[in-house]
């Protein structure tokens, strides 16, 4: 699938990032656990030259931990300081304000010799649609202050909110870039649910996903809906959900029948009994993005 998605509105968002990127001494960068490197947007590396960077892997708690693991120390390999955060239940919250000192400690310290004391660190919170940016800064912060929802595009303009007397943040957009780079990163991205759905041929992306967990971790779908993706080609060799495990790639016919299972195995019917395979689509990627089929990890650190 060739999927390219990049509405006007992230033109205009982009430019309002520049601007206040001027303002700021610190760039909180969220990605998605599942696929950390798909979800970075590469525009803010470009931005933030010369800025204090923190990574957080939001979702990690649909992602496994060995993935998470890994990612953390690649991120911090890179130079970044990295936390693990599930924002929707607050786990890897209380390592933020350490996170948000070391990675400010060379801003905070010229402050202090010049006197400054006590001066808010002023944080622009950046990420892709849908990587959980307003519901990380409504945990941090115990309270709504940003608008949230479980599709991409429902934070519209720039908003500072004060968290405490060291830390203010600026909720940004989420935005993309004008082209991804590989078939595989516009993938991922219509995968978690960062891609706008109504562009998309859902069938066909469940079929994508199909292909990559029968690459990555085989047994999720056997474990959710009874069906075999390795049917007559022996047992899978032991992947996890970590997805630290490759198998070779599954034919589309493969792929075509396992969803041709799930939709008998859940009763996606229509009239005359045949299968109904865009229910099907649907509730497999439901499925997927809400961690129903397990915690799943799709990329990995290069090695």
């Amino acid at each position: 699938m060739n999927i390219q998605w990049y509405p006007g509105h992230m033109t205009k968002a982009k430019r309002a990032m520049k601007e206040d990127i001027k303002l700021i001494d610190l760039i909180i960068e969220l990605v998605d656990a599942r696929v950390p490197v798909s979800s970075r947007n590469p525009d803010i590396d470009q931005l933030g030259r010369q800025k204090a960077r923190l990574v957080l892997l939001n979702k990690a708690d649909l992602a496994g931990d060995g993935g998470n693991d890994a990612w953390l120390r690649w991120f911090k390999s890179q130079g970044y300081q990295a936390v693990k955060l599930d924002s929707r239940s607050r786990a890897g919250l209380k390592q933020i304000q350490a996170a948000v000192l070391e990675a400010c400690r060379e801003k905070i310290e010229r402050d202090r010799k010049r006197g400054i004391l006590n001066r808010p660190v002023r944080a622009m919170v950046v990420g892709i649609p849908n990587v959980g940016k307003s519901t990380f800064i409504n945990s941090y912060a115990g309270k709504a202050c940003a608008k949230t929802g479980n599709k991409p595009g429902v934070t519209k303009g720039n908003q500072w909110i004060r968290l405490n007397k060291s830390l203010e943040l600026l909720d940004t957009p989420g935005i993309l870039w004008p082209r991804f780079e590989s078939e595989e990163v516009g993938l991922h991205l219509a995968l978690i649910g960062s891609i706008n759905d109504q562009i998309l041929d859902r069938q066909q992306l469940a079929m994508e996903l199909i292909r990559l967990l029968g690459q990555r971790c085989p047994e999720t779908i056997k474990e959710r809906y009874g069906v075999d993706v390795r049917a007559g080609s022996g047992e899978p060799a032991g992947g996890h959900t970590d997805g630290e495990t490759e198998e070779e790639d599954i034919t589309q016919e493969e792929c075509g029948r396992i969803l041709e299972d799930i939709a008998r195995v859940r009763g996606c019917l229509i009239k005359g009994g045949q299968s109904d395979w865009q229910k099907a689509s649907d509730l497999l990627l439901d499925d997927f993005r809400s961690g129903r089929l397990g915690r799943i990890t799709l990329e990995l650190p290069p090695v």
